[in-house]
């Protein structure tokens, strides 16, 4: 170990000399030269620590900046600009953000259609954790766009792509390996969800949960940093009224445990029915072929007229929560058209279904026409909204229950359903209400609402598609790696190939002559027609007097396999398997593009293995 140590050191320190020299022609800014020299002195942990400060302080300052953005764009719109009605208000707001965010998404970031928390996960399992530096600020600027003009969508998943940029780029400037990498990235996400919620725990719960599955690690210690210097960050800067946060009013009861379980099962069965109606938002904007503008046009215009029937849709949604929670149902519907009509407990009932059932749509919508913005703070909405809902109908029918109580473990349980995430939503809500009164509950809905929502999907929506094409890491961890082998890199373009009707004589020369042991059958169009191996030709290869008798259309056989560049790693090594080949042809579209061989797929993948578990 001591040895390892000296080894480690001595690379850190070459890296030292190399910024030094590069400060001296203005290549490397001063701050990087002293963490260069910092990372020559210290040990690998003591560096990891002292990277999970910097990182943790910096996702946590993108957080709290994206916060502020949001809540200052919210509060001139509001006080600054003169609207007649709050009717034109709403109609005009939420179509803008959706239309601007797309018009600066095509202007300064070329269209980028990879987003929100399964585009980390892909660079993670397909990009060795090096998130483009674009994204350390593009989501902010997207986000604070769509979400502070009113779009029905959340800033949580942008602050934590936002973090997970900034750690994976610091990752690269002091050259540190695949698994620091991860590590820092993780950091970055978790140090950017502390931040938006103050709470610590839950940062680090979404990073186990969703970012670091089937990633092999052991060091806790950088995560733990990160997430509470960007909960402290959060807590010093932002004030109370950007803050999610709330208490809960009565103490748990025990007799109340079959209303959270049965709570806990609706929102199961509602974070399903949020997911479908996401999932057939996401296919209607993508089977449509037309420019990305006129998506956007038709996606706020959308967002703004459900934003006119029920305001509570309006942005991201945490004041409605706050009076929800509060009891305050009546400073919502102020806004509605409801606000005309004598109020009644039935409409108000109404009215909250109506809105718990449209905020689907609206967020969706949203984030599939063009905006930018997440589901964390949509599915809490929706959460509050079904806990209130279950809690006026239980009430209505004589079951006195307590409705502050389900409206803050329905947060949890729509949350755990929608995200697949129990953890991050226990603790969340737990760390949001200020205290633990309610974690019995909080565990009852939150693992209800996850195992209805894992009865229906085994694996979280959102990233299915990319999990079944070996795009992401799973809890596997062998295919994990397999599935990071690009067999691409890997065919063998240099290969001997001959028409049908070449002779025998032909054969046997380019035999000779070449360092081959088999030869490909191709027309003049490199239509693969058969193989041709040294078993084939020993039998004739002797007999001159069929040289010129003799053509490789007679003497090839059919390839007992072949591999398609479209197909996953995954296909390739069970096509490996079933022939018991070591080497298969690579065909594109019918043309043939070369020689694949195991051996040198399974080089990778010990190659890959030596590099996830390095600790350098």
């Amino acid at each position: 170990m001591g040895d390892f140590n000296k080894i480690r050191k001595r690379r850190a320190f070459y890296k030292f000399s190399r910024a030094f020299r590069d400060f001296s022609f203005r290549k490397v800014r001063s701050y990087e030269l002293v963490i260069h020299w910092l990372h020559s002195k210290l040990t690998r942990t003591q560096f990891l620590m002292l990277s999970g400060i910097l990182v943790g302080c910096g996702a946590g300052l993108a957080g709290v900046l994206l916060k502020m953005l949001v809540h200052y764009i919210h509060f001139f719109i509001t006080h600054k600009v003169h609207i007649s009605t709050q009717l034109i208000f709403l109609a005009l707001f939420p179509f803008l953000g959706i239309v601007l965010t797309t018009v600066v998404v095509v202007t300064f970031f070329q269209g980028q259609s990879r987003k929100g928390i399964p585009a980390i996960l892909y660079e993670i399992a397909q990009n060795s954790s090096l998130v483009p530096k674009v994204k350390m600020y593009s989501q902010i600027i997207q986000s604070a766009i769509t979400v502070g003009l009113g779009g029905s969508a959340g800033l949580e998943s942008p602050i934590a792509v936002t973090g997970a940029a900034i750690g994976s780029n610091y990752a690269q400037v002091y050259e540190l390996h695949y698994k620091e990498r991860t590590l820092l990235l993780a950091a970055g996400a978790t140090a950017g969800i502390a931040s938006a919620f103050n709470a610590p725990i839950a940062g680090m719960m979404f990073a186990f949960e969703i970012l670091l599955t089937g990633v092999i690690f052991s060091d806790f210690l950088p995560l733990i940093i990160a997430a509470v210097c960007g909960s402290l960050i959060s807590k010093i800067i932002l004030q109370e009224e950007v803050l999610f946060h709330f208490q809960s009013q009565t103490p748990f009861n025990y007799r109340n445990v079959p209303y959270y379980l049965a709570l806990g099962i609706l929102s199961g069965l509602y974070a399903r029915y949020f997911v479908v109606i996401s999932g057939r938002i996401e296919h209607f904007f993508k089977k449509r072929k037309w420019s990305l503008l006129r998506k956007a046009i038709l996606g706020g215009a959308i967002v703004s007229v459900l934003c006119v029937l029920m305001p509570p849709l309006y942005g991201e949604g945490y004041t409605n929560i706050k009076q929800l929670a509060e009891g305050h149902v009546e400073r919502m519907i102020q806004g509605s058209f409801l606000a005309y009509f004598r109020l009644e407990e039935w409409m108000v009932m109404i009215f909250v279904g109506c809105v718990l059932l449209l905020k689907a749509l609206a967020t969706s919508i949203t984030i599939q026409s063009g905006g930018n913005g997440g589901n964390f703070a949509p599915s809490l909405f929706a959460g509050a909204f079904l806990g209130y809902f279950f809690a006026a109908i239980c009430n209505l029918i004589g079951l006195h229950v307590p409705v502050t109580n389900l409206v803050i473990v329905g947060m949890a349980g729509v949350m755990s359903g929608v995200m697949y995430a129990p953890l991050t939503a226990i603790f969340l809500i737990a760390e949001s209400s200020s205290g633990y009164d309610l974690f019995i509950p909080l565990m009852i809905v939150s693992s209800a609402s996850f195992l209805m929502a894992k009865w229906f999907s085994p694996i979280w929506p959102e990233i299915k598609h990319m999990a079944d094409e070996g795009k992401i890491f799973t809890r596997e961890t062998d295919k994990n790696i397999l599935s990071a082998v690009q067999f691409e890199k890997l065919i063998d373009l240099e290969f001997a190939h001959v028409t049908p009707d070449t002779s025998l004589r032909k054969l046997v020369h380019l035999v000779r002559t070449a360092p081959f042991d088999r030869l490909a059958v191709m027309s003049t169009e490199k239509e693969l027609k058969g193989l041709i191996s040294l078993d084939e030709l020993r039998p004739v290869m002797f007999d001159t007097e069929m040289y010129d008798t003799i053509t490789a259309q007679q003497i090839m056989k059919a390839p007992i396999g072949e591999i398609n560049m479209s197909d996953s790693i995954t296909d390739v090594v069970r096509k490996f398997d079933e022939t018991q080949s070591w080497h298969l042809p690579v065909v594109k579209e019918g043309r043939m593009m070369g020689f694949l061989s195991k051996s040198d797929i399974l080089t990778e993948y010990r190659l890959l293995m030596q590099e996830y578990s390095a600790t350098e």
